[in-house]
């Protein structure tokens, strides 16, 4: 195919060229070494890899700077309280990316000696490590030649070559064009580079072709229309699910529940709802008979795969009553330090925003 061709006749010249870009405008990041610092620590660049899949730079560097500071190794973060480390990863979502960084961690100590393996093969035996992220640990944290295609990527080297087939359909020839050209040395800091062109320069909308430095060798910039790349099946709508959450407030405080260790937001601390699903709307019954009040508000929120519409119930629970359920009575005050993921601090806010009635029922 013509625009593959070209791609390999300049092979060796897009690595040059943009290598020598990348040396000089190479992002400043908390988990990277810059050029001509050596190979970046393992743990890092594995944690941040992981918190960076489906989740932007600017997202990510709270939580990197946290998690580091908290648990700073693999032995850390082994040892570390399941609820602890799921608090701290509250917001960030993708919730499942949290029990298999623990899992990850335990594997590394128990396994490996501490010691993240080098090689793309071991590193996808390991949990919540798939081809993408192997292929990024190898390539940048132990200078292995590594072929490493993430959304970036895909865009740049789609643009490169002028790809009309779309994604994902498009993503073996993608692959291919992109072992064509990464060098054998210095293939992390080819790997970054590619990314920052795409986060930078290359971006989804009006890329800055006239100071990219793979101009040269670019397809779409020829045809003068890169924008149209990658191309990309149309998506399905995303399913409407509803639901309730509910609000009980007593004496300061507020009901929380630790959801199931299996299924959406597993394992997290969160506010009652009436079991919607993925799949299924919640039946709206609340946890507990009480006087329940419905706000005028809602709160909607989109998942991966369903967007998510809940009304909000409250009320307030008498002092000299049982429990209402499993669970705990948290401070108002202090629900910022509960680790509820995004949907449920969503709802908090909504009842206090309400009038703040509701904040000190009791």
């Amino acid at each position: 195919m013509p625009a593959v061709q070209q791609t390999d006749q300049n092979s060796g010249d897009i690595a040059e060229r943009l290598l020598a870009h990348y040396d000089v405008h190479a992002r400043t990041l908390p988990w990277r070494k810059l050029p001509g610092q050596g190979y970046a620590d393992p743990y890092p660049v594995w944690l941040s890899e992981i918190m960076l899949q489906q989740t932007t730079v600017a997202a990510v560097g709270a939580y990197f700077r946290k998690f580091t500071q908290t648990w700073p190794n693999f032995a850390a973060l082994a040892a570390a309280d399941d609820a602890d480390v799921m608090a701290a990863w509250a917001g960030l979502g993708y919730y499942a990316r949290a029990r298999n960084l623990l899992k990850c961690a335990r594997v590394v100590v128990s396994e490996y000696q501490g010691q993240l393996p080098s090689y793309e093969a071991d590193l996808l035996k390991l949990p919540g490590i798939g081809p993408y992220t192997a292929a990024a640990i190898a390539a940048i944290a132990f200078g292995r030649r590594a072929v490493v295609v993430d959304a970036n990527v895909e865009r740049v080297v789609s643009r490169l070559c002028a790809i009309s087939t779309p994604l994902p359909q498009s993503k073996p020839r993608i692959r291919e064009a992109t072992d064509s050209i990464t060098p054998e040395l210095r293939a992390g800091d080819f790997a970054q580079a590619m990314m920052d062109l795409g986060a930078g320069i290359c971006s989804v909308r009006a890329p800055s072709c006239l100071v990219c430095p793979l101009t040269f060798a670019c397809d779409a910039a020829r045809l003068g229309h890169p924008e149209n790349y990658p191309a990309k099946t149309p998506k399905a709508a995303k399913p409407q699910r509803t639901g309730t959450v509910y609000w009980i407030a007593r004496d300061e405080h507020v009901w929380l529940l630790r959801r199931d260790d299996k299924g959406l937001l597993a394992g997290m601390r969160a506010l009652p709802d009436d079991k919607w699903t993925a799949r299924l709307d919640g039946h709206a019954t609340p946890p507990a008979p009480a006087n329940w009040q419905k706000l005028p508000v809602h709160v909607a929120h989109v998942f991966t795969h369903f967007s998510l519409r809940l009304d909000i119930a409250v009320t307030s629970w008498p002092l000299d009553a049982d429990d209402p359920g499993d669970g705990e009575w948290w401070p108002v005050k202090s629900l910022d330090k509960a680790g509820l993921p995004t949907l449920f601090r969503k709802a908090a806010e909504a009842v206090l925003d309400a009038g703040g009635k509701y904040e000190y029922a009791g």
